[in-house]
């Protein structure tokens, strides 16, 4: 049985909440409610007899508050908390951090990564080129680091690839999503790149303004796409599909669905020995991510990755 130890949590992510659940097979919706967050206790009580995921547990969880911890651990049965994050080292087999604030991900994963410590980043994994460095540095040394945002997984795209090659060649790819660039940008990148096998991104600028980003990528295989991120639209995370031949529309909203395929993915990962996702896949999609910020800043400059 993998022990796993859980980090957490950054305003507004309540993935130590409902990751934790999903991994241990059960919850406590009235401390979830308790939290503000009833949206989990929906979802996880729609999807009660799925709860649990062999082979694995989530034995440990620390936060910046202790209350909270109490809270996640009252939550999904959380046997452990602990005063230190680092306390984890040597008790549990792989550690998820689950705060999606990529500026403190250095910090906190680094004690993991150099104890040789399997380590699964939210997204994203990183917002600055000084950072990803860093991780790319650990990763070519051997480390076992995985991220990616859950939408990779999304059963919406698993579907939508069965059905591209009736599509013909496929011409352009378009997003709408809501919220910030970098924290929620990242999911409308991970589902287009996986969908489309993950293809090398050669250019990308962001002709929007704050808060309301259009961001055009080219594809070193001809493929356009624009993502449209508005912080004030209705909650959205839509993708359509243009080729030569037809097209298609999704909207990807099971997030049940996503979260624990993720989770499995990691899990098989440790239990294999190193990420089932090439860390150059997340890599690539890292330099998209800061790229398009940086063309921002910058008046729409074209950024060449």
């Amino acid at each position: 049985m993998l022990k796993i130890g859980i980090i957490g949590m950054s305003p507004g992510n309540a993935h130590p909440y409902s990751w934790s659940a999903i991994v241990n097979g059960f919850f406590d919706g009235d401390e979830i409610n308790k939290a503000r967050y009833p949206g989990i206790t929906g979802y996880l009580k729609a999807n009660h007899d799925t709860l649990g995921i062999h082979g694995a547990r989530v034995t440990h969880v620390w936060t910046q508050d202790r209350i909270i911890s109490e809270s996640i651990a009252k939550a999904a049965k959380v046997e452990y908390i602990v005063e230190n994050a680092e306390d984890m080292a040597g008790q549990v087999d792989a550690v998820i951090l689950a705060r999606d604030d990529a500026e403190s991900h250095v910090k906190m994963a680094s004690p993991f990564i150099e104890a040789d410590i399997p380590i699964f980043i939210d997204k994203p994994l990183a917002a600055s080129h000084e950072d990803l460095a860093y991780f790319s540095k650990q990763n070519a040394q051997g480390k076992f680091i995985m991220s990616c945002s859950s939408m990779r997984y999304a059963s919406e795209c698993c579907s939508l690839k069965t059905e591209l090659e009736a599509l013909g060649e496929i011409e352009l790819v378009t997003a709408v999503g809501k919220k910030d660039w970098l924290k929620y940008g990242i999911h409308m990148l991970e589902a287009i790149f996986a969908l489309l096998g993950d293809p090398k991104p050669v250019l990308v600028k962001n002709v929007g303004e704050s808060n309301k980003d259009v961001v055009c990528i080219e594809f070193a295989n001809g493929i356009k796409s624009t993502v449209h991120l508005f912080m004030d639209i209705g909650l959205t995370f839509q993708i359509s599909v243009f080729g030569k031949k037809g097209w298609r529309m999704i909207e990807l909203k099971n997030f049940y669905a996503m979260f624990r395929d993720n989770l499995i993915e990691f899990i098989k990962s440790v239990q294999e020995g190193k990420p089932r996702l090439a860390f150059d896949k997340t890599e690539q999609l890292m330099y998209t991510l800061t790229g398009a910020a940086e063309s921002l800043k910058h008046d729409g400059k074209t950024i060449h990755l």
